[in-house]
């Protein structure tokens, strides 16, 4: 049986230029299904902290700041701060998601957005083998060790998340 072709999105498109090894997931995602992480692990039959999402800050000094974290996390801003290095961040408005990255809620990818910002991933990450992340579009996950991320993007490890 023939595998279905997938689109490529500017994410995988990102990755073919850096000749780096990731794996594409696609999902089925109707109109009425939730655009969140939990939904996704579910789709694709992961534990959710081998699922990763790209959230979007902006810092007081009016940086846009990337994090990554397990979709079933919290994003703890003061952490997050800290490691920025700057006095607070505050997550962007879902309407400018699109105006900032180039992608929509959901479907929002560290790799291939308008401009290259900095990015932190949670720490946990490198306790998996692989990890996944949107594709840049909604229904479709790459997977690949987050070691080779670190090596397409200056992204840095740090614990990110609220403490349970």
């Amino acid at each position: 049986m023939a595998k279905k072709k997938v689109q490529k999105t500017n994410a995988m498109r990102y990755l073919d230029r850096c000749k780096v090894d990731y794996e594409v997931h696609t999902y089925e995602h109707k109109e009425s299904d939730p655009v969140d992480g939990i939904h996704v692990c579910q789709m694709l039959g992961q534990d959710p902290k081998n699922v990763f999402k790209t959230l979007v800050t902006q810092a007081n000094t009016k940086e846009f700041v990337v994090f990554m974290l397990p979709v079933a996390e919290e994003l703890d801003l003061k952490k997050c701060a800290k490691v920025a290095g700057v006095k607070h961040v505050e997550m962007i408005h879902v309407k400018d998601i699109n105006k900032i990255t180039g992608y929509i809620r959901g479907g929002c990818s560290p790799l291939g957005m308008k401009k290259q910002f900095r990015t932190f991933i949670d720490e946990t990450a490198f306790q998996q083998e692989h990890i996944y992340f949107s594709g840049g579009k909604i229904g479709t996950q790459i997977e690949m060790d987050p070691n080779d991320l670190m090596k397409v993007i200056p992204i840095q490890a740090a614990d990110l998340t609220v403490t349970k």
